[in-house]
């Protein structure tokens, strides 16, 4: 089979490779629709390693093609939904509450990190049972892509934000994430989202999600204009959706004492990320700092596409360009650049 591949660091192509084979609880999955993700990028310039002949991508749908003997949820034919985070659900780390973080520090990441991706005409799904979901018929492939990683990335911004009932929340970078965060903030019932962003489709789309204010980051500097705007108090919550130091010091000073700081942008260079102390209390301000990695399961993947199902959101306006698989390789150069209005790139593999 064709597969899209990191050759090695800073080098990517297409290569042949086996079709995979399940074990006795996994699932191949043959993908319909896929998204490009610019952790793809971060990963191909060394974010997390050396990587060599790995299949890239994490976010796709498709039919399932075979499964294994233990599988008792899902046959051939199906049309499913995959979590760009499989945990394995007998860790220790999920029974401790963490599955994402199964096998060690973002063991639930494999695709394009610990195994082969889904940018290929087949894909390995590990504990298919619990990390594959059946797609409403209502539902579009397109719409299903997302429930992968950005609704449920996006939305988990939101849920750790542990953002009052009416109260205010700042996101930091509306990229897909930070879309997906806004839309999360005005399902969950903040009464104020404060969006920062420059690009002028990305705060259109914010405001069609829920943004009350936008930022421009490049005109005004977002901590005196958010201190301004919730009258020098500070919003109960940020979102930091990028993985950038800046973003994530604004972050901190734009939260109020007691409130809440939810990171999910990936911090793909640099050796720490820092923390201003005097706006952090000098340690004391009572400001928590949650993070997360992208909840994986047919649990979650079953209550997004239900929210898909029902009309409650539609995350197809971040498709900005369309490919065929045999041009991933131009998306993800596109992703890569940022240019020409690139918001999130479909893939077609059929």
């Amino acid at each position: 089979m064709k597969a899209f591949v990191m050759e090695e660091l800073e080098e990517v192509g297409f290569a042949e490779k086996d079709v995979p084979e399940p074990g006795p609880t996994d699932a191949i999955v043959r993908p319909t629709k896929g998204l490009v993700c610019t952790s793809d990028v971060h990963t191909v310039h060394g974010a997390i390693g050396e990587r060599e002949n790995l299949t890239l991508g994490h976010e796709a749908v498709g039919v399932v093609d075979a499964v294994g003997s233990a599988v008792t949820d899902f046959e051939p034919g199906d049309r499913v939904a995959v979590g760009a985070i499989t945990p394995d659900w007998g860790s220790a780390a999920a029974q401790n509450g963490h599955p994402s973080q199964s096998g060690g520090a973002l063991g639930g990441w494999k695709f394009a990190n610990e195994k082969d991706g889904v940018f290929a005409e087949y894909f390995h799904v590990n504990e298919a049972d619990a990390n594959i979901a059946h797609i409403p018929q209502g539902v579009s492939d397109e719409e299903a892509a997302y429930v992968a990683d950005m609704m449920s990335t996006g939305f988990m911004a939101a849920e750790n934000a542990d953002i009052p009932m009416g109260g205010t929340v700042a996101v930091f970078a509306l990229g897909p994430v930070g879309l997906m965060a806004v839309k999360g903030a005005a399902l969950q019932g903040a009464g104020r989202i404060i969006g920062v962003e420059a690009v002028p489709e990305r705060i259109e789309l914010a405001r069609r999600y829920g943004a009350d204010d936008v930022v421009n980051f490049e005109e005004e500097d977002p901590v005196e204009v958010i201190t301004a705007l919730t009258d020098g108090e500070g919003v109960d919550a940020a979102i930091e959706a990028l993985g950038a130091n800046a973003a994530f010091e604004s972050c901190i000073a734009v939260t109020k004492p007691g409130g809440t700081i939810s990171n999910v942008g990936y911090h793909g260079q640099g050796e720490y990320v820092n923390i201003p102390r005097s706006e952090w209390g000098v340690g004391m301000a009572e400001k928590d700092i949650v993070t997360g990695l992208c909840p994986g399961g047919r649990l979650r993947l079953q209550r997004l596409l239900r929210l898909l199902d029902e009309g409650r959101v539609d995350p197809t306006p971040m498709t900005t360009h369309e490919f065929d698989f045999a041009a991933v390789d131009e998306a993800f150069e596109l992703m890569e650049s940022k240019e020409d209005g690139i918001i999130k790139p479909l893939v077609d593999f059929t």
